[in-house]
């Protein structure tokens, strides 16, 4: 820290540096230890708000400038809540490397992924010829699809989503892939027939499609199902 230049002081007398100076100094240090040692990046807590300043997820502080949130992470305050949150990490098992100890370098983060938006899709009715079965196909488009991931589909009821007042007539078909964002289609509450071909998934790499069949039961199906005596329909 420079101290010579200092007003009141004669040249290379330096001073006593006041409370303001000091602080801007220990701040400007650890800035500069910081930048040698983290790459924001990479740093999961680390959020640039749509006012263009900086926040801390771990700590829910708010800084003007990178700067300001470097020297927040080498502080007590940050530093603690590492130490805790590495801690019930270990606790509930949630460590991803057996073989680190728990503590600050320990800790293994998973970066919530940037959304880019929903699929391209398209839905066609469908009708088995020979059991008059009604269905759907849907087709979904992922073109920046993460490589090698999959998409993954789930049939939710009614009372499992948030978005809308539950209603038993409907359930949702919910189907997830990174980095879209996780895409629903609301469906009647009819029993789905999962026999072989009936109903299908399938992923064509080439294209980035992903198709995806579904057959409902037929009334009679769906009211005499486990019916003790009754002939299953052939498949």
């Amino acid at each position: 820290m420079d101290y010579q230049n200092r007003a009141g002081s004669k040249f290379g007398g330096g001073g006593v540096a006041d409370r303001s100076a000091t602080n801007a100094d220990r701040r400007e240090r650890l800035r500069k230890l910081a930048l040698e040692t983290i790459d924001l990046d990479k740093d999961p807590y680390f959020f640039k708000n749509h006012v263009g300043s900086f926040e801390c997820r771990l700590c829910l502080t708010v800084h003007q400038n990178d700067g300001s949130y470097l020297a927040h992470t080498q502080g007590r305050k940050h530093q603690t809540n590492l130490a805790r949150r590495a801690a019930r990490e270990a606790r509930e098992g949630k460590n991803q490397d057996p073989n680190s100890m728990p503590g600050v370098a320990g800790v293994q983060v998973r970066k919530q992924m940037i959304k880019i938006g929903r699929p391209g899709y398209k839905i066609t009715k469908v009708r088995d010829p020979l059991t008059r079965q009604m269905g759907l196909l849907f087709q979904l488009q992922y073109q920046e699809i993460t490589p090698g991931i999959l998409p993954r589909v789930r049939f939710m009821s009614a009372f499992e989503q948030k978005i809308e007042e539950p209603d038993n007539e409907y359930q949702y078909l919910v189907v997830a892939a990174e980095p879209y964002q996780t895409c629903g289609f609301k469906l009647q509450a009819r029993e789905i027939d999962r026999r072989d071909g009936r109903y299908w998934t399938w992923f064509d790499e080439d294209s980035k499609e992903f198709w995806i069949q579904i057959m409902f039961k037929t009334e009679r199906e769906e009211r005499f199902s486990g019916v003790p005596g009754l002939a299953p329909m052939r498949s």
